[in-house]
């Protein structure tokens, strides 16, 4: 007889299945229209376009990334950039304030109030048709503008979302994230496809201005705006689309400690907005945030909890009965059965389960693999895939919960304990 949690198995991998193989086979129908250019391009014209970089004990970083701004290709008279420093404790307003000199720059200090508080001040001055935002910790390739700026050629388009690439990891935990983040300009660009895109990411979203005059300023969104302004532009039926040749570089946590901050924030936000936006759900008119999307992504968080929670017992399981064996018929017996044990393929285990095991570890593969080859021409195996598939088994279940006991105790995260990523304090951002 099958058991409850072997049926809750089969069902969460299915749909994590379906899930993946949804993705391969718009991937397969929509590949030739996949963008990717290389080296420098140019426009029949160049929009004004204004970006706001919040700050917040930003010293370490914020230097690179003012000045991977100033060295965009595109026409100084029409790029404007807005720095606000939320009232910073360390250098950063000192930093921000040598940049004055620059005609096209404006710069605020405020009382400190989060993110969003920084960004809806910059929006105040904003007076082009294109906006966009750029993290304190992260620079821009040199072209990502004028690739995204194409992207609106379609009236249709209100945001365009970049490709956010780890820069130059420098350990395990970062190549693991590097994996991650190239698997999703894969993921991105086919919920583009599918009009499904939840989050126009900090580092570099490029909006119109209209989004905000029609549907009004970020909003505090539980530490994550960034979340909430996608949900509130596909419940107007706003088109979100993704440049996958729009480079940004970040650097990303280098600690357990930071990462599992950061990810239990990420989640944190997501339960919360869904629960805020749970109007959308299963809303046939909302089209594939509501009925793929949002849907697939709870189911995600509690696949990955109960898989993390099913291994673990069994390998407790597992150890308890070889203990019971010892304790019954003695170590040295027990021994001397595993030495007279040789491999025969009649033993190896032909369960369910096991296969199904290897179907998503190989759907993951695959993921990476395509992620990958958009962003570097080809496909390519490396280690990182494995520390990134090995890490993330064991850590995201603890983030996840965390996340999930948060908003059981309405506890936010907070954003302010991830700025402890050093980056380096200037890039030469070159062109892919």
């Amino acid at each position: 007889m099958v058991s409850t949690s072997s049926i809750i198995f089969y069902i969460l991998s299915f749909l994590s299945v379906y899930v993946q193989v949804f993705f391969l086979v718009t991937f397969f129908e929509r590949k030739n229209k996949i963008l990717v250019r290389k080296g420098v391009i140019s426009l029949p014209e160049y929009p004004g376009v204004t970006i706001i970089v919040p700050c917040y004990n930003e010293g370490e970083t914020i230097r690179g990334t003012i000045e991977s701004l100033l060295d965009l290709d595109y026409p100084k008279d029409k790029l404007k950039l807005i720095i606000v420093d939320d009232g910073s404790k360390d250098n950063t307003w000192q930093i921000i304030k040598e940049f004055e000199k620059y005609p096209n720059i404006k710069v605020f200090h405020k009382k400190n109030g989060g993110k969003y508080t920084a960004l809806n001040l910059g929006l105040q001055y904003l007076d082009t048709p294109f906006v966009g935002c750029l993290d304190a910790d992260s620079f821009v390739d040199s072209e990502a503008l004028k690739r995204i700026i194409t992207y609106f050629d379609d009236k249709n388009t209100m945001a365009v979302a970049p490709s956010v690439v780890v820069y130059e990891p420098k350990n395990i935990l970062q190549g693991a994230q590097k994996a991650e983040y190239d698997m999703s300009i894969y993921t991105k660009k086919m919920l583009a496809f599918l009009g499904g895109i939840h989050v126009t990411p900090g580092p570099f979203s490029i909006f119109r201005k209209k989004v905000f005059d029609d549907l009004g300023p970020y909003r505090h969104a539980h530490n994550t705006e960034d979340q909430e302004i996608a949900l509130r532009m596909q419940e107007h039926n706003y088109k979100i689309d993704h440049c996958p040749d729009a480079y940004v570089y970040t650097v990303t946590p280098n600690s357990i400690k930071k990462l599992y901050r950061q990810r239990s924030r990420w989640i944190y936000g997501f339960i919360r907005n869904v629960i805020d936006y749970r109007r959308l759900l299963f809303r046939k008119k909302y089209g594939t945030i509501a009925l793929f999307t949002l849907p697939s992504g709870v189911i995600s968080i509690f696949a990955a909890i109960f898989l993390f929670w099913m291994l673990g017992y069994n390998f407790f399981t597992f150890i308890y009965k070889k203990i019971f064996i010892i304790n019954t018929v003695g170590l040295g017996h027990t021994l001397k059965i595993s030495q007279n044990i040789n491999f025969d393929p009649f033993f190896f285990s032909t369960k369910a389960i096991f296969f199904i095991t290897i179907i998503l570890y190989t759907s993951v593969i695959i993921a990476l693999l395509i992620g990958r080859g958009i962003l570097e021409g080809k496909p390519r195996v490396s280690f990182d895939m494995f520390y990134f598939m090995i890490i993330y088994s064991i850590l995201a279940p603890f983030w996840l919960l965390k996340a999930i006991f948060n908003v059981l105790r309405s506890k936010e995260s907070s954003w302010v304990l991830e700025r402890e990523v050093e980056m380096p304090k200037k890039q030469n951002a070159t062109t892919i």
